[in-house]
């Protein structure tokens, strides 16, 4: 719509953090002119980024703030306030007296200590707190352990992203497991999916990932042109449920052309 060229990357998994620092590494080299990025990690990526900004390049943070001396903006909501509100849903449908555990992502992440907060400030009883390694496998085998430590005990699974809450929910079908309040984080369209199914992933916290990335080009472009740029750029949030999915859907859809 601007113009721009825009030329996007990533590793295949969230988990490969590594793979990403070599990615950022790589366009600097290319000579791009600002660089948009979700970080994996905001600690492992810190030192590429903070080399592109040191070589003049814009730097603009998306979901995850760096917060690195230089960076242009942050486009992106609260992580925090964000699971707060998948949280506080979870804890009105299951009812008081309600028992959560929590499956977050990397040890250490800042984005899965954020959101692992927000869970924890609904309100809602949280038995126990664990690692799934961002991927679906990683969060199965932590929802089999946890299953296995609190037998008839757990009512909600609060999951740092869509892979997990899918992979909590595998790992409650092979228990015999079939009453879960299942909450996911993204608004991927597979867990959107699994929600109008009546699966047990019963919602998912959507960040708008569509509008942050078209407003993050918009601040690079002006960046480039040596345009102010606000420093937070703040994006809306929505707990997608069976009530609101397929308008969820349907808006995805008409964004993608």
């Amino acid at each position: 719509d601007l113009g721009g060229d825009v030329v996007v990357v990533g590793p295949g998994a969230e988990s490969d953090i590594e793979g990403q620092v070599s990615m950022i590494e790589q366009q600097i080299g290319a000579g791009c002119d600002a660089i948009v990025c979700a970080p994996n990690d905001a600690g492992a990526a810190q030192g590429a980024l903070q080399a592109a900004i040191d070589a003049g390049i814009p730097v603009l943070a998306v979901d995850t703030n760096v917060g690195i001396a230089g960076q242009t903006s942050f486009v992106g909501t609260s992580n925090v306030d964000a699971a707060k509100e998948g949280g506080l849903w979870a804890a009105e449908q299951a009812g008081e007296g309600a028992n959560a555990v929590i499956i977050y992502g990397q040890e250490g992440d800042n984005t899965s200590n954020m959101r692992r907060e927000g869970y924890q400030a609904a309100g809602v009883t949280v038995l126990d707190a664990l690692s799934g390694q961002n991927t679906t496998d990683g969060a199965t085998k932590t929802m089999e352990d946890l299953l296995n430590a609190y037998p008839d005990q757990i009512d909600i699974v609060l999951c740092h992203n869509d892979d997990t809450a899918i992979g909590a929910m595998n790992a409650c079908k092979s228990a015999g497991v079939d009453d879960m309040i299942i909450v996911g984080f993204d608004g991927n369209a597979s867990a959107v999916d699994l929600i109008l199914a009546g699966e047990m992933v019963k919602a998912t916290v959507a960040q708008q990932p569509y509008e942050m990335g078209y407003q993050a080009v918009e601040a690079a472009l002006k960046a480039i042109k040596g345009e102010t740029v606000e420093e937070v750029i703040n994006a809306p949030v929505t707990v997608v449920t069976a009530e609101n999915g397929q308008e969820y859907l349907d808006s995805l859809a008409a964004m993608q052309g």
